[in-house]
Formats: structure tokens, C-alpha cells, sequence
């Protein structure tokens, strides 16, 4: 991004400009651009004495959302050979361009009937100072103590947050690592967020911790090491899910976890199967029956701990609660990664043997339930008062409408969760967008599409540009302020939009 500002001039407001250079308002940078030239986004540009917009829009071909395939095999139905069903298009903000300055009303503006239901969907990209991503990786594997700094090019862009179940979290992004550090910090966080949302590959590094390698929808890299694997359950769960496969198996099953280490023959599920004591020593911190926190300190080995070999969990064996030479003994780790077969000698120490075949169903059955090792990227931002205003003269009457749920928010043409309390904070998993869906500017800010879509009786009633209203057709034949072309494609699959009829109804029984 540093090659970007460098390479394209921008002005301070009075100072003196060659003639020939047009000033872009599309952002608060206001670039002056030679002619042929893009400004420093990359996204628009001086093409023939006019400030263009070089990203297409994009208008999203949808099948309808009950069900219906792309292609309609329907009775009696002829296809014409298009393998998209063209019937419903919907005007996402991808390419739309942005409101500012944030008096004039949204790029986009569009009226559409469906089912009988007379919608409108304002369009417009956000500039998102106030933005991040919420990074959920799926490993046990221990990446950094919570709280630690998160980095990208030695710049810190975020942290380590509280871990969940089978997953490690990041927070990256905020308004604080992009506009409140230094100027490099500022554009390594915004750089790597625009990486992420457009899903493209991102490493990272956590102080005190390991060096990550995150992209959307892909597994995560950790320690150069690509992750297969979740975690089924914590060592007691997975005790309780699987002890029937053990039973008569073997005499005792511990399942190694960072979190809480089970051992069948104390668990309940054993004890209500009628699982024999064998005397067994855990070294860890007992809990309730079966289970034992903190057997190990975190790390990449069994179960997310440093443990490399599973015996050193293992105190003496006592001879009166059960043990005995011969006694057998699986351990094995909580994604079926790990695992390893036992048995008690003269001395009632344990000695590895080969695996047992009669055991190998059980552990692959362990490996079957943990699902693949992915990482999700959640974008997170706040709908400011200022792109309110593109969607209304009264921009808190758009806030009441989006909590009443008369008005429906997507991102790109996804659907979003927007979070309770003031203002619309909203949260999308981009992979449901479309590729290259986020932009940038170099104030730096992320740019990201979001759209607004209620009935039109509503969009009045709450203060709406009601002259600025556009038919699809109308779109698609003069596109907009700043001619870009238009780009249809095929919706993301599982991205209901607009709202069917029925979800209507429902919002309106609220």
C-alpha cells in the first residue's frame, strides 16, 4: 500500500494544481488525477476528462429462495440454455461507489417488484474507519496467551483473544491500529484487512507465540505446519461420546486435551457402563471425577499441549485400586491425531506395544467427527451517521427501521447479524461475499459494500430520496454517476436476498 501512495499524487485543498488533473470527492483523500490515471484506491480514475469509477458493479443473478435450482427443470417448462435464473437481479454495492461528501443521497437507489411486494435497496461502499475482523481459527493448537499483540510486517494489527470451542480468535483491525498509531501501522492494518475480506492469504505472527498463515475458508498454517483437523470435544467429552466403543476393548482410555484431560474407568459415562478401576495417576489438577485440568502447559502437541510423549501425564500406578501386569492402555488425543497403546508391566509401569487393530475403529471414529481445520474471517463495522445519510435526511430513522427489522442489511447481497444496542454494527462471514468485494483508501479506511432493502411505503415514511429512485432496468441500461460498467453474475449460494414474502410477514407481526 506504501508503493500505492507514492506512486499517486494527492493535494492538500489550495494548493496549486496542474490544469489538466481532475479532483476525485469519492473519498476524503481528494486525489487530483492526470488523465488516463488511476487515484491512489486504485478504484477510480481520469478516463476522457471525467472521474470514473473502475470497478464494476455488480448485479447479483438470483434463483428464488425456497429451493428453486439455477436451472428450472420445472414440468412442461422449456430452458432456454442459460444456467442462471435471470428472473430475480439484485443491485448489490459492490462498484456502486461511495456518498461522500456524505450530504447526497446513496450512488444507487433501486425499486424492484417482488412477490407482489413493491421493495427498494439503497446501495452504497462504506468508507469503514471504524471496522476490523474477527479471525476464528479451528486447531487446539496454542498460538499466543490471550491479549497478545497480533503483527503483520512487524506492525502490530491486533490481538489474541479468548479462545472457543475447538477454535483460536484473533480481534485485528479497529479505528486505534488504523488511524491512532503510526502512519505504516495504520497501512500494514489496513492492507491486511483488505487481504482477509477478499480472502486472500495473510501472515501473521503473535508476540510470545507462533507465526500463523490465515485465509478465509482455508485451513490455518501454524508453525509452517498446515492444520487437518478440529477438535471433536474436550478429553471429557470425547469420553463420554465414544466409551461405549471402548468397552470391552481395553481396560483404560485417556484422552489428552490442554483444556480437560478424561480418563474412562473415573468418568461417569464409565461408571454408569460399570468400568472397572484401574488404579491409574493422573499429574494434572483433579476436577470432578474423570476429569483433570492443566496436565500440561499449551502448545503444538497432543491435544494442544508441549507434550510430545503421552506417559509423562502419568503417575505411579496404585496396585490396590486395580492395577496389574497386563493391564491395557489407549491414549489418544481429542482430534484422533495422536494415539498410542499401552501395557502395564512386571512393574506396573507402562510399555508401549504395537497398535491393536480392535482399537483402530475407535480412533478413526475420533477423527471422523473432527471437522476440517478452517479459518473464518468475519468482517465487523459500524454504519456511521454519515453513510446513514446517503439512505435518509434523518439518518437515525434508518437505525430504528434496521432494529425493528423492517429494514433488512446485507453485505455485498450476504446476509448480516447486526448486533443489538445503538447504531447498526453489523458482522459478515466473507466467503459469502464475491471476490474482490472490499476495497480501501489510503486515509486508510476499509471500503465495503452494504445495502439496505425495505418496502417502499417504509423508505418513505422514514425520509427517503424518493426522486433518486431507480429501476433495475434502468440501471442496467445507464448505469451511474461515474459509468461504470455493470457485471452480473450468479449469487453465492445460501445468500437469501431480497427477503422472501413470508420473512416479510413475519417481520411484520413484530
Amino acid at each position: 500500500m506504501n508503493e500505492l501512495v507514492e506512486r499517486f499524487e494527492t493535494h492538500d485543498p489550495g494548493e496549486k494544481i496542474a490544469a489538466e488533473k481532475l479532483r476525485c470527492d469519492a473519498c476524503p483523500v481528494m486525489c487530483y488525477i492526470a488523465e488516463g490515471r488511476t487515484g491512489a484506491c486504485d478504484r477510480y480514475g481520469n478516463f476522457g476528462g471525467r472521474i470514473t469509477r473502475c470497478d464494476p458493479l455488480t448485479i447479483l443473478d438470483h434463483a428464488v429462495e425456497t429451493g428453486t435450482p439455477l436451472v428450472a427443470f420445472d414440468k412442461g417448462e422449456s430452458w432456454n440454455g442459460n444456467p442462471v435464473n435471470t428472473d430475480r437481479r439484485f443491485v448489490t454495492a459492490i462498484g456502486a461507489g461511495t456518498t461522500y461528501p456524505d450530504y447526497k443521497p446513496a450512488p444507487f437507489i433501486v425499486s424492484q417488484e417482488v412477490e407482489g411486494v413493491d421493495l427498494v435497496t439503497v446501495v452504497t461502499e462504506g468508507i469503514f474507519s471504524y471496522c476490523g475482523v474477527k479471525v476464528k481459527i479451528d486447531t487446539d493448537r496454542h498460538i499466543g496467551p490471550e491479549t497478545a499483540i497480533v503483527r503483520a510486517q512487524g506492525e502490530p494489527v491486533g490481538h489474541v483473544t479468548t479462545g472457543e470451542y475447538g477454535s483460536q480468535m484473533l480481534s485485528l483491525g479497529g479505528v486505534h491500529h488504523l488511524t491512532g498509531g503510526s502512519k505504516s501501522e495504520g497501512r500494514v492494518t489496513c492492507a491486511t484487512l483488505l487481504d482477509l475480506c477478499n480472502k486472500r492469504p495473510v501472515e501473521l505472527a503473535i508476540d510470545g507465540g507462533e507465526t500463523l498463515v490465515v485465509q478465509a475458508g482455508q485451513p490455518p498454517v501454524i508453525g509452517g505446519k498446515v492444520e487437518r483437523r478440529m477438535r471433536v470435544g474436550c478429553g471429557s467429552a470425547t469420553i463420554g461420546m465414544f466409551a461405549t466403543q471402548w468397552q470391552g476393548l481395553v481396560d483404560e482410555v485417556v484422552v489428552v486435551d490442554d483444556h480437560i484431560t478424561g480418563v474412562v474407568s473415573e468418568h461417569q459415562a464409565g461408571k454408569v457402563l460399570g468400568w472397572p478401576d484401574t488404579g491409574i495417576k493422573i499429574l494434572g489438577r483433579r476436577s470432578t471425577p474423570g476429569r483433570y485440568f492443566k496436565v500440561s502447559e499449551p502448545g503444538l502437541g497432543w491435544g494442544g499441549t508441549t507434550i510430545s510423549d503421552p506417559l509423562e501425564i502419568l503417575g505411579d500406578w496404585n496396585e490396590k485400586k486395580g492395577a496389574r501386569p497386563g493391564l491395557s492402555i489407549l491414549m489418544v488425543s481429542t482430534t484422533g491425531e495422536h494415539f498410542g497403546y499401552f501395557e502395564l508391566d512386571a512393574a506396573l509401569r507402562p510399555v508401549a506395544r504395537p497398535f491393536p487393530e480392535r482399537l483402530r475403529k475407535s480412533v478413526e471414529l475420533i477423527a471422523d467427527n473432527s471437522e476440517p481445520a478452517l479459518c473464518t474471517v468475519l468482517f465487523v463495522g459500524g454504519a456511521g451517521g454519515s453513510l446513514r445519510a446517503g439512505v435518509t435526511e434523518n439518518p437515525v430513522n434508518l437505525t430504528r427501521s434496521v432494529h425493528r427489522l423492517e429494514t433488512y442489511v446485507t453485505c455485498g447481497g450476504a446476509p448480516v447479524y447486526v448486533w443489538p444496542g445503538g447504531g447498526i454494527t453489523l458482522m459478515v462471514d466473507v466467503t459469502r461475499l464475491p471476490d474482490n468485494a472490499f476495497g480501501y483508501v489510503p486515509t486508510p479506511a476499509l471500503v465495503a459494500p452494504i445495502e439496505f432493502t425495505l418496502r417502499r411505503d417504509l423508505y418513505e415514511r422514514l425520509g427517503g430520496y424518493m426522486a433518486e429512485i431507480r429501476t433495475v432496468d434502468d440501471v442496467l441500461a445507464r448505469g451511474g454517476e461515474f459509468h461504470n460498467p455493470r457485471v452480473a453474475g450468479a449469487a453465492p449460494a445460501g445468500n437469501p436476498h431480497p427477503p422472501s414474502a413470508q420473512r416479510r410477514r413475519d417481520r411484520d407481526t413484530r
